[in-house]
């Protein structure tokens, strides 16, 4: 008797589809079709209908009644004010981390840094952006506090294609490293203020780094 192929899971599929748009595969604006995906996935339209149901709720697709679902593109003020936010949710993780992290949450992150160097050297953008993620991480775990890294990496995730497109500017990959440095400095020294303030810094400058981008 033959065996059946696993069918993939409404999970299995918005998992793929959020990786995809996260990693700028599918650009903001482009239309998720119901009966392309089914294909694609060799699955019927309800799990696909549901699985982008999902991704609408997280804010990474637009999906209105009778009108195509389209990866989400926000206004300018919009993404203006998720920056900001994002801005004041890092900064918090960062402050709460060099209050609580554990000495060998320290080290991690540390090492983390100097390994962020060589990538930084070799000019690999994508392995970047992979530790890029690593080390935002670790602050948000080194805050101690659950919820906060939970919206923080939600916003994280729904910012997370106009966040990686600053990769692409000249210098970008050096700069970011450098910022990094000073964050991380201030974490191991426990300073919350400045450790706030080089975070803080930093988002900023992604988002600068995101508009001179889109503008060129």
């Amino acid at each position: 008797m033959l065996k059946k192929t696993p069918r993939t899971s409404t999970e299995d599929i918005r998992r793929q589809l959020a990786e995809r748009i996260i990693s700028s595969e599918l650009a903001p604006g482009t239309v998720l079709d119901e009966t392309q995906l089914a294909a694609e996935f060799t699955v019927s339209r309800t799990p696909i209908r549901e699985a982008l149901k999902q991704l609408a709720a997280s804010g990474l697709v637009d999906q209105k009644p009778h009108a195509r679902t389209v990866v989400a593109k926000p206004d300018e003020d919009k993404l203006a004010g998720m920056f900001e936010l994002m801005g004041h949710l890092e900064a918090l993780c960062a402050g709460m981390s060099a209050l609580r992290m554990t000495a060998p949450e320290r080290d991690q992150l540390d090492t983390l840094h100097g390994e962020m160097a060589a990538i930084v050297s070799a000019g690999d953008r994508q392995t970047y952006i992979q530790a890029n993620e690593r080390f935002h991480g670790a602050i948000y775990r080194g805050s101690h506090n659950p919820y906060l890294e939970e919206i923080t990496l939600s916003t994280r995730q729904r910012l997370q294609p106009f966040r990686r497109a600053q990769f692409s500017t000249l210098g970008r990959l050096a700069r970011s490293h450098a910022e990094h440095g000073l964050i991380l400095e201030a974490i191991l020294r426990g300073n919350q203020m400045e450790a706030e303030r080089t975070m803080h810094a930093h988002i900023t400058l992604v988002e600068d780094a995101y508009h001179r981008l889109v503008g060129s």
